[in-house]
């Protein structure tokens, strides 16, 4: 059984900085594209960023390009989400995903992910 949890949201100040772990269980994530999403109040889930399985290749949506960076350290079997220069409009729920199948190409559709977390609060306040 897969499992992925979140851990490190919370509440900062705008300009701010969090960082989220998704700690997987069930699978080794080396071999899997892992990807990032949020979802605001009244809002659909997005895609936020995602990493290939080999490291080599990083998508980011617009709105957090050049202020996050995901990456990932497989020995832990872990991934991360460092979020720099934080904005109100960050508050979301954040979601780790699992690839749908090994080897595949970084993909920023939720269809493509088959595995979720339960999702980790981030606030950003004004």
């Amino acid at each position: 059984q897969v499992q992925l949890v979140e851990s490190g949201g919370g509440l900062v100040q705008a300009g701010g900085s969090l960082r989220l772990s998704c700690a997987a269980s069930g699978r080794s994530v080396s071999m899997y594209t892992m990807g990032w999403f949020r979802q605001a109040p009244g809002k659909e889930r997005e895609f936020v960023a995602a990493m290939s399985w080999t490291g080599g290749s990083t998508f980011y949506s617009d709105s957090v390009k050049g202020r996050f960076t995901i990456s990932r350290d497989n020995n832990k079997n872990t991934v991360y989400l460092q979020m720099n220069s934080l904005k109100p409009e960050d508050t979301a729920i954040y979601f780790c995903a699992l690839g749908s199948r090994s080897y595949m190409p970084v993909r920023r559709t939720t269809n493509q992910y088959d595995y979720w977390g339960q999702g980790t609060k981030v606030t950003v306040s004004s």
